[in-house]
């Protein structure tokens, strides 16, 4: 029998250990505030957006996290790939820019909904080391309808752009969504298709954003790929340290906000206190 780890694509080196140098990393997320273009954006100059990612990205960084994603959280209602305009990815780029320096850790992108070949734009002008793709093989349902892989398209775009140095981060039943569609395949089988699609590392997800994955579900894609391992929901101090039993590394936002609302500012406290247990386990 072929065990349900067996590689399915050529072997990798390990992304999280060559991007953050280190086996297991804490990864920050920065929710922007509305870009331009998005329907909550009230015309403010572009440098209030600037600043207000530049300082959560100071407070990630001095809290003692291992690397941060820019994410356009606050362009909720997320409009389909096809349906982002140019601007979202030209401020974006500019943004993830910014922090990179501002903080000399890795960063990575995630271009909500579903943006695959405008984060690696972003990547690629902003020297960002990996982006977050929510479905890169198969389809789902989501919030903003149907849903598709995007790794032909992405993957042909990243070797176009001689991008390559860009890890793909692909989530495995992403949350926010149904996924009927692809019912009849396992969670191992789900997870196998991500790195046979040529992701470069997994995300398992709870239900929605601040949601927890459910560790049955992490262990079962742990043993389903020899790919990185991460958790990028519902992370918080209370978890976190069972989490680590089977995750390469978290992506964390709302636990460590004011008030657990991921809207909010990064507060140093809940940081702190989160990032002392993350010490405490991890190897």
């Amino acid at each position: 029998m072929i065990p349900a780890n067996a590689s399915v694509f050529r072997l990798k080196d390990n992304a999280i250990a060559r991007i953050f140098g280190r086996r297991q990393a804490v990864i920050g997320v920065i929710h922007a505030l509305p870009l331009p273009g998005s329907p909550h954006y009230d015309g403010a100059p572009v440098q209030v957006l600037y600043d207000h990612a530049r300082a959560e990205a100071e407070r990630y960084r001095a809290g003692g996290v291992d690397g941060l994603i820019v994410e356009n959280h606050g362009d909720i209602p997320f409009a389909k790939p096809d349906e982002l305009g140019p601007e979202t990815a030209a401020t974006m780029a500019v943004m993830t820019e910014l922090v990179r320096r501002e903080t000399g850790l890795p960063v990575g992108v995630n271009v909500l909904a579903n943006g695959a070949v405008q984060a690696l734009a972003v990547a690629k002008a902003s020297g960002a080391q990996f982006v977050r793709v929510n479905q890169w093989a198969n389809a789902y349902v989501a919030n903003e309808g149907f849903m598709e892989g995007k790794a032909g398209a992405a993957s042909r775009y990243r070797s176009w752009l001689r991008a390559g140095d860009v890890a793909v981060f692909a989530d495995v039943h992403v949350k926010h969504g149904a996924h009927a569609i692809v019912a009849d395949r396992s969670l191992t089988e789900l997870t196998r298709d991500a790195a046979f699609f040529d992701a470069d590392a997994v995300i398992v997800t709870g239900q929605r954003t601040g949601d927890g994955a459910n560790l049955d579900d992490l262990e079962t894609v742990r043993g389903s790929t020899t790919l990185p391992v991460l958790v990028g929901s519902g992370v918080t101090p209370d978890n976190v340290a069972a989490i680590l039993r089977f995750a390469d590394a978290v992506i964390v936002a709302s636990a460590l906000k004011h008030e657990g609302g991921w809207w909010n500012e990064v507060d140093p406290v809940r940081l702190a206190r989160f990032m002392e247990v993350v010490r405490a386990v991890r190897r």
